[in-house]
């Protein structure tokens, strides 16, 4: 029971670091002007290979992308579905490591550098919708380029190098995932 106990405790702190941090490097990126260009470059998107490793940065990215939505003064709909697009690709995320670490027929071995691809998806599929009718952004076509390619970096590229790194210390930041 403890442990147990103890577990969900370290769940719920890995949470909301990660929410924290998430919102703390929202306004990084902000405060540089590279979230409101054309393509935006969040370096807080990075954090979202994290469900890679541990359950609980389904939840924390959710609440860190809901809040810095927020704080940084986004409209309702990209509040709410900017945010849900972010859980979906959390979500996923984890599903692919869950296959991986299965090892059963049914469930091939997927690599660990797809990590970024169900953000990548999510956010490139949802995002432009959100910045059509929230903001009012035109064309459809070219605000899925745009929103793809600064996924691609924010995700891809920077959360492969974040994977990277912390695929060195996995046991010791999120023990008891391995």
């Amino acid at each position: 029971m403890n442990n147990q106990k103890s577990n969900h405790t370290m769940l719920l702190v890995q949470a909301a670091m990660i929410a924290a941090l998430y919102v703390v490097l929202t306004y990084i990126a902000n405060a540089m002007g590279l979230a409101s260009s054309a393509i935006q470059i969040r370096f807080s998107e990075a954090l979202t290979i994290l469900p890679y490793f541990t359950p609980a940065a389904i939840p924390g990215l959710f609440v860190g992308c809901f809040l810095s939505n927020i704080l940084t003064g986004c409209a309702i709909p990209d509040i709410i579905f900017g945010s849900i697009a972010t859980l979906i690709g959390a979500f996923f995320t984890r599903r692919l490591r869950k296959q991986r670490m299965s090892g059963s027929a049914s469930h091939p071995y997927v690599s660990k550098w797809l990590a970024p691809v169900p953000p990548i998806l999510a956010n490139t599929l949802i995002v432009p919708f959100v910045l059509l009718y929230a903001y009012g952004i035109r064309p459809l076509w070219l605000s899925f380029i745009t929103v793809g390619i600064g996924e691609i970096i924010s995700c891809g590229v920077l959360g492969t190098l974040l994977l990277i790194v912390l695929e060195k210390y996995r046991r010791s930041l999120f023990p008891g995932q391995y």
